[in-house]
């Protein structure tokens, strides 16, 4: 049977602790993903085993399907991409701390031995195996991003400055605070600290950002520093441009920003794709990711600046989602501190604090780690829902924690025993946390579970490079290393996801199945050259192909630009693209071949009406000169567009989904792999329902039975403490009376022998309450069986892997398809 853990939608993160023994039951600590939606902190001091929860619960996320990008300032989390199921010494070796071994006086192979055996008995102390890291490894591709170098894969900020989507746009309040952390954020990179209100500097280019962002227009580095020189505004304020911030003092401003770019250390940063929020959660198939960005390399200021612009990025791709009750992914960013204080305004403060009030709808949930929570800003982290809380090193420590868990039970409007968490949180020891969540009537304290990644310490640059190398020398990002037996094993990737049950079908597109793919022009056939232009009728369309160079020799097309429309109202779909068809000329009663036309990147606005200088131009067919051939062949072209075009959509009947027009796949099957958490949930929510009330019925039962074991109990020892005394002092009385049996010898005779009696009645009333007692905790205990039972079923029904995906096909009515233009066209 499937364990309670590895149910979708629960992250096993360790067992619970009897609270005031300090032992640990053998009780998991289930934690539901769905409460990640309003947010986590962890706080632990160093040697708490923060670092080992935080990556068992990326661990679980992967696990369970979910996307997630970390943030890592100091090279710890680069330890999820050691996972070694095989659990071979010589898995580890390559990868074990040679410091380590030496004060342990052991050799690097024994050392590897001794690391490998701990895992195997510490896994198997936890109910895990090597299948279970296998099937991490199998579950999400695991990424290691390096911002600034290229010892992991490079990311290029040239397209940072890009415009944000029009839903960040039109948000007044995130679109200024998006131009503002960005603006502080790359002063702050080349030495300036800059008031937003006080700073020329941040203003002009905040002015400069605004402008070109409310257009639409994307920006780099390079024309940032262009558009300082000659901004696209005349006047700042009430001042005219040149008085506020004269030309000669811009310069210096470009220059500093120029002297950054043409620096040599900086040219790690223009390397590598682009900054690609999407692109860091899912792969091209649409698996899971899960990028760790390595900033540990990075100076204070370079951090700074790659955070803000990778929480301003995750804000504006989070403000294209839909909204959603599930967890879609997870933000996670280890050693917090100087990022989100509680008096300074850095530029990685508003976008994260936008985070925590907003992501929710989203379903991104935030999870944050420090070990110094006197420097966190706990009015904003009263957002997080759940409080991860370790051994702590200092009593302020301790009394800022406490204060700021009482101000999120009040926003969440719980109840907070400040008394009783104190105790709590002073009894830690370590691997030892206070797990406080808003979704659960009370705080638990639980001992954290053994990590399926090797927890080796911070990896260097050159072991991160190792470990992407494999992935630079195929030039996939989605290559994974399957040998991890020498330090060149590679690091863990995925596997493709297994290709559903489904008719072949390409993504979705609109193109002829007999069209190529684009290219320039298509090979047209030369015939003798003229150098005179041909004299068409005024009625027949005669252009040119743009760029052609001079004294060209042209060739002769036919283009057709055509428009369709597509429509299903069952599905409700409505849809419409267009398509561009380059047709040789030849002569005959065939002229024009609809049917191996070319598909191009030439449409009817890129055409221009005038010829090359000194061009030639090939013999023209004599069908091309006659008007009504151009009535035929458009005719012909629209019968071709109905026979060949076909939309292609996605369909999955079991969770109700349809794909959207021309959506790849790739989204499509992130986008069903949310819709199946949503629906998962929702049901899982329906059936739990109506088993709330019946187990508080049969806990109350359990709790009156209790209470009646110990009324019966008592009693029961009440009646043999009477007997005892009325016998012994029936004993008393015949051995020291005058008379050998009197009557009120008798009398507590037989007085005693009635309480033995009672006695012996209220220890059967004891054993049938006893019974009782377990009679309720055996339907207690059928109860929750029959739940996970229903539960477990839901698991399968609802895992977006295991549905069929059908090919749904969509062909254009004639009515629906529009030539919009048809022409003449002189191409090279």
């Amino acid at each position: 049977m499937q364990p309670d853990y590895e149910k979708l939608g629960i992250f096993y993160l360790g067992k619970v602790l009897d609270a005031d023994a300090r032992k640990r039951t053998e009780v998991p600590l289930l934690y539901a993903s769905q409460d990640l939606t309003t947010h986590a902190l962890c706080v632990g001091m160093t040697g708490s085993g923060k670092t080992g929860l935080c990556l068992s619960l990326l661990e679980e996320a992967a696990i369970d399907g979910i996307s997630a990008i970390a943030i890592d300032p100091k090279g710890d989390l680069s330890n999820l991409l050691l996972q070694f199921p095989a659990l071979r010494a010589s898995d580890f070796e390559p990868w074990v701390d040679a410091d380590e071994a030496r004060r342990t006086g052991t050799d690097l192979h024994t050392f590897a031995e001794q690391q490998a055996q701990m895992w195997r008995d510490g896994l198997a102390q936890w109910q895990q195996d090597g299948a279970r890291i296998q099937r991490l490894m199998d579950a999400a591709d695991f990424t290691i991003c390096t911002p600034g170098s290229n010892a992991g894969l490079p990311v290029s900020i040239l397209k940072s400055f890009a415009a944000p989507p029009p839903a960040v746009v039109e948000d007044g309040e995130v679109f200024q605070e998006r131009v503002a952390s960005t603006v502080t954020s790359l002063l702050g990179l080349v030495g300036i600290d800059a008031d937003p209100l006080q700073s020329r500097e941040h203003i002009l280019l905040s002015n400069i950002l605004d402008r070109s962002w409310r257009a639409g227009r994307d920006l780099d580095l390079a024309a940032l520093i262009g558009a300082i020189q000659t901004p696209p505004v005349q006047r700042i304020g009430v001042f005219e441009l040149e008085a506020f911030f004269p030309a000669k003092e811009r310069f210096a401003l470009a220059m500093r920003l120029n002297n950054l770019l043409a620096s040599p250390s900086f040219a790690g940063w223009l390397e590598g794709d682009a900054l690609d929020v999407g692109k860091a959660l899912w792969t091209e198939t649409g698996k899971p990711r899960i990028t760790i960005y390595s900033i540990a390399h990075l100076s204070d200021p370079e951090r700074m600046f790659f955070v803000s612009l990778l929480l301003n990025q995750t804000l504006s791709w989070m403000r294209t989602q839909s909204g959603t009750s599930s967890l879609r992914a997870i933000l996670y960013m280890d050693e917090i501190a100087g990022y989100f204080p509680p008096v300074a305004n850095p530029p990685s403060k508003a976008p994260l604090l936008t985070l925590l009030k907003q992501a929710r709808a989203f379903g991104l949930g935030v999870v944050l780690a420090t070990q110094n929570p006197v420097d966190l800003d706990y009015k904003g982290l009263a957002n997080c829902g759940t409080w991860f809380i370790g051994r702590l090193q200092a009593e302020r420590d301790k009394l800022r924690l406490l204060d700021g868990l009482e101000g999120a039970s009040a926003q969440a409007g719980s109840k907070f025993d400040r008394n009783r968490m104190d105790q709590v949180l002073s009894g830690l020891g370590k691997r030892m946390f206070m797990m406080n969540d808003v979704h659960r009537s009370e705080p638990i304290v639980f001992e954290t579970r053994f990590a399926l990644s090797y927890l080796r310490g911070p990896l260097t640059r050159a072991q991160i490079k190792t470990l992407m190398d494999p992935r630079r020398a195929t030039g996939s990002p989605e290559s994974r290393g399957t040998d991890r037996a020498s330090a060149a094993s590679v690091a863990p990737g995925t596997a493709d996801i297994p290709a559903p049950a489904m008719k072949p079908a390409t993504t979705p597109a609109l193109k002829p199945a007999s069209i190529a793919q684009p290219v320039p022009y298509p090979a047209i056939a030369r015939t003798n050259a003229a150098s005179t232009q041909p004299v068409l009728p005024p009625d027949v369309p005669q252009y040119f192909a743009p760029g052609l160079p001079r004294n060209v020799a042209l060739r002769p097309a036919l283009l057709g630009c055509v428009q369709v429309y597509f429509a299903d109202a069952r599905l409700g779909l409505a849809s419409e693209s267009s398509t561009n068809l380059l047709a040789q000329l030849a002569d005959g009663p065939t002229s024009v071949d609809w049917s191996h036309a070319e598909e191009v990147d030439l449409a009817e606005g890129m055409l221009t009406p005038l010829a090359p200088e000194g061009a030639t131009f090939a013999a023209l067919p004599a069908a091309a000169q006659k008007t009504k051939s151009y009535t035929a062949w458009r005719k012909m072209l629209t019968d071709e567009v109905v026979r060949t075009e076909e939309l292609h959509l996605f369909r999955c009947d079991a969770l109700d989904v349809v794909s959207k027009p021309f959506e790849p796949e790739r989204d499509f099957r992130i986008r069903l792999a949310q819709r199946a958490r949503e629906q998962r949930d929702r049901e899982k929510e329906r059936v739990a329902k109506p088993y709330g009330p019946k187990r508080a019925a049969l806990e109350e039962r359990l709790r009156r039975a209790k209470q009646s074991v110990e009324r019966e109990a008592g009693q029961a020892r009440d009646a043999k403490v009477s007997a005892a005394v009325s016998f012994g002092s029936a004993v008393l009385g015949a051995l020291m009376g005058r008379k050998a049996m009197s009557q009120s010898t008798m009398s507590r005779t037989a007085t005693g022998v009635r309480g033995v009696g009672r006695a012996m009645r209220d220890a059967s009333d004891v054993d049938r309450a006893q019974e009782t007692v377990g009679s309720i905790g055996a339907q207690i205990q059928a109860l929750d069986a029959q739940l996970q039972t229903e539960l477990g079923a839901l698991d399968s029904r609802f895992d977006p892997e295991t549905q069929p995906l059908e090919d749904v096909v969509i062909k254009p009515k004639k009515t629906n398809v529009t030539v919009r233009f048809l022409g003449l066209v002189w191409v090279a």
